[in-house]
């Protein structure tokens, strides 16, 4: 299925949620992930903050901040900057999605983790996003382990992969974690 289709087929079925659902998936995907070594294992963890059609990433942030480093990004240009989360901090930026403001401004070398946003995900870690490419660009920089988070129906069977894509080594659905990459393939 080309990403286009994809993104037509996800965004349908986001829109068919209740406020419910979407936070009962939430809390199933979170307590997933803080379930896992590698997230206790990690301090310094890039997070996003939510749009409304996406799992909601703000509890998350609120119950883990006092005990983790969290940082989000904000766009530049075609680039995204890495910023320390301060809920005070937050203002609406690029693409009407909350970001940091200030100046201190982190490399992607400190980042121990990444939870990767995306329209779609493949059981080969594959991502279809809002199709401008900032997460390959700062992926392709990063070390880090690359988690995707999203609802069951945002697994789909294939995605067509071009040069510039970066793959997740996780991704973690309502009902399902998928261990892809690296030291966790099978």
């Amino acid at each position: 299925m080309k990403k286009e289709d994809i993104r037509r087929k996800i965004r349908a079925s986001k829109s068919l949620l209740s406020d419910a659902e979407k936070k009962s998936a939430a809390e199933k995907v979170f307590s997933q992930l803080e379930k896992m070594a590698a997230f206790m294992l990690s301090d310094r963890i890039l997070m996003y903050h939510s749009l409304p059609d996406e799992l909601s990433t703000v509890d998350f942030i609120e119950k883990w901040c006092d005990r983790k480093s969290f940082f989000l990004p904000r766009v530049n240009g075609v680039g995204l900057d890495i910023l320390p989360y301060d809920r005070s901090s937050l203002r609406l930026g690029s693409f009407q999605i909350e970001e940091p403001q200030g100046d201190e401004l982190t490399s992607i070398d400190e980042i121990e983790m990444v939870v990767v946003p995306a329209v779609a995900y493949d059981r080969f870690g594959n991502r279809v996003g809002r199709g401008k490419g900032y997460y390959d660009r700062l992926m392709q920089q990063s070390k880090a382990l690359k988690v995707g988070i999203g609802y069951d129906f945002q697994l789909v069977d294939e995605i067509e992969v071009e040069e510039h894509d970066v793959p997740v080594d996780i991704v973690i659905t309502e009902s399902k974690t998928y261990l892809i990459r690296g030291k966790f393939r099978k």
